[in-house]
């Protein structure tokens, strides 16, 4: 449990004990958006007055009368030795809040034992199993700038996951199968050129625009979607033309691939870190049918057969096609199915996908507790808004898209350019990539996207190399500072500044924050602490030096916040699948 997380429980406590009429009053400690008012400030007293009953009211004039009584219940306790307020001196504020403000001293005996430890994140001491499923693109079509949201955010989450103490499954559950292999088996027969295909250098591309060809021709000639349905039936029924050629597109479409990953440093650990595609469940749906039959859920209508829920809490959940093939939720069901198989059935399921599918999260995460699979909150939604074109939302089908590729491309030319020849190919390349991956990252992933070139590859600002450039100034500090600065700080340095306790107070707030990402599934509040992070510490460095510091002491201090600035800022970005850099 957090020092925040005992203050709140003790004032809880405190609450409780003066108004026991109360007994559902939660108050909250947070800390202030300002600097130097206070480490912990809360607002208890005031939600506190507004709940009194009119006989306790008469007792106090206003919310600060309620602080100041409030503050006397506290410090009695204060004089407890085990108490967690002992070292804290407590003030009021008008107009009722109640303030906690820490010595140096407690700051820097976490300084101390930070310095030793290896670990500066909080490990769970309740592990779980998670397995966590993102990126999941589909074959025979290119990586779009869509792609990247899944992929950075749910390998983001997933690391997060892991550095808390958990034990995490990477899966990449890519769509291999589907009505759309009809239509991409139709038009590679009618249009295609499979000795172009095997040559090309980008195989999934051509697919793409036979697929797209096939839309067009289609909105003309709608016998085509009947052709497409039967080729995807010979599919499903092993026909070994259809199979054969469901089988090339998969293996050109992973040239790109495996290229793509490869370049953002993401990787899974399911089935030879390629993930289990849709298709691997395919002999596996009829006993998920005959499984939702017997309990008596699945209800036929004009030929397909559905879920209806009870009270119409969603609407109904179609199982199978009228023509007996399957859709996304039988492939779905499979999966979920063979997963609580094979990790254990108390294993902690996640899909990082797109916001659009929610209802159709909900029906197949209903349906998964109708059948007696999954208890509540084992199976989880991580929602991410869509990156769109200001006039409108992109389409694979019709062509209008930003390829992954190109982004990639030009995000390391801008990089080039600004870098000239001082760096390397493979530092201009994580530059880059941090440019991107915390363009994404940086805000709430439930949030839609506006695609903008500059935003996308922003360098500068509130961006990924802003924090990688933080980084190695921390590391230009350091190599200058040749004297041995790892001997304990005793006591405060008198010359020490606010300055410099500001700087400590922020570096201690990353297990903190780290913590909160974890617990809410949300990378961004990572970001937006190392955000803060580096932008405290430039300030600090453009006003205090280390090697002119007017006292050893105050000088090993110093050194150690530079230390610990680096090691927090590299640990944090690697957590979000950032590299960073020993030059920029």
């Amino acid at each position: 449990m957090t020092l925040l997380e005992q203050l709140e429980q003790q004032l809880k406590t405190i609450c409780h004990q003066a108004f026991p009429d109360l007994p559902n009053f939660v108050p909250e400690i947070r800390r202030p958006t300002q600097t130097g008012i206070a480490d912990f400030s809360s607002s208890a007293a005031l939600m506190l007055f507004g709940q009194l009953s009119p006989t306790a009211k008469a007792n106090f004039s206003t919310p600060t009368a309620l602080a100041e009584f409030l503050k006397q219940q506290l410090e009695k306790i204060k004089l407890d030795s085990n108490s967690v307020f002992k070292n804290l001196e407590i003030t009021v504020a008008s107009p009722g809040f109640i303030n906690f403000i820490l010595p140096p001293a407690h700051y820097l005996q976490l300084l101390n034992s930070l310095k030793q430890t290896s670990k500066l994140l909080t490990q769970t001491t309740k592990p779980q199993k998670y397995l966590v499923e993102y990126s999941s693109p589909n074959i025979a079509k290119p990586f779009t700038v869509g792609h990247l949201r899944s992929t950075i955010i749910g390998q983001s989450i997933a690391n997060l996951l892991k550095a808390a103490g958990h034990q995490v499954f990477r899966d990449n559950h890519v769509g291999d199968w589907g009505t759309q292999f009809g239509k991409q088996i139709y038009a590679i027969k009618t249009w295609g050129n499979e000795t172009e295909l095997d040559q090309s250098q980008n195989p999934a591309k051509e697919l793409v625009t036979l697929y797209v060809k096939f839309h067009q021709a289609a909105e003309t000639d709608s016998t085509l979607e009947d052709a497409a349905r039967a080729w995807f039936q010979k599919l499903e029924t092993g026909d070994p033309e259809a199979r054969r050629l469901w089988q090339k597109c998969i293996d050109w479409s992973w040239k790109e691939f495996d290229r793509i990953y490869q370049k953002l440093e993401v990787t899974f650990t399911e089935n030879k870190g390629r993930g289990y595609g849709e298709s691997f469940f395919e002999t596996q749906m009829a006993a998920v049918v005959a499984e939702i039959k017997a309990k008596k859920l699945l209800t036929s209508s004009q030929g397909a057969e559905l879920v209806f829920f009870p009270n119409d809490q969603f609407p109904p959940l179609m199982i199978t096609k009228k023509d007996g093939s399957s859709l996304y939720s039988t492939r779905d069901l499979a999966t979920d199915k063979f997963r609580l198989s094979h990790y254990g059935k108390d294993v902690i399921i996640i899909n990082e996908v797109g916001a659009e599918q929610q209802l159709y999260f909900q029906q197949l995460f209903a349906l998964e507790q109708l059948l007696g699979w999954v208890k509540p909150n084992q199976r989880i939604h991580i929602k991410h808004g869509l990156i769109r074109f200001k006039t409108g939302k992109m389409s694979t089908r019709k062509g209008n898209v930003v390829w992954l590729d190109e982004v990639l491309t030009e995000a390391f030319a801008r990089t080039q350019t600004i870098a000239g020849q001082r760096l390397i190919e493979t530092e201009l390349w994580k530059i880059a990539l941090g440019a991107i991956k915390w363009n994404d990252l940086k805000r709430n992933c439930e949030q839609p996207i506006s695609f903008d070139w500059n935003e996308v590859l922003r360098l500068e600002g509130n961006s990924g190399p802003y924090l990688q450039y933080a980084y190695t100034r921390c590391l230009s500090v350091l190599t200058q500072v040749k004297a041995n600065q790892d001997l304990e700080i005793l006591t405060w340095p008198e010359t020490a500044t606010d300055q410099d306790l500001n700087l400590l107070k922020k570096i201690i707030q990353y297990d903190e924050s780290v913590m909160r990402a974890t617990e809410h599934l949300a990378p961004h509040f990572v970001c937006t602490y190392l955000f803060e992070l580096a932008q405290t510490f430039n300030s600090w460095y453009a006003n205090h030096s280390v090697l002119k510091a007017p006292t050893p002491q105050l000088q090993n201090l110093r050194w150690q916040l530079v230390k610990l600035v680096a090691r927090v800022l590299k640990e944090g970005l690697e957590l979000l699948g950032i590299a960073v850099l020993e030059k920029m």
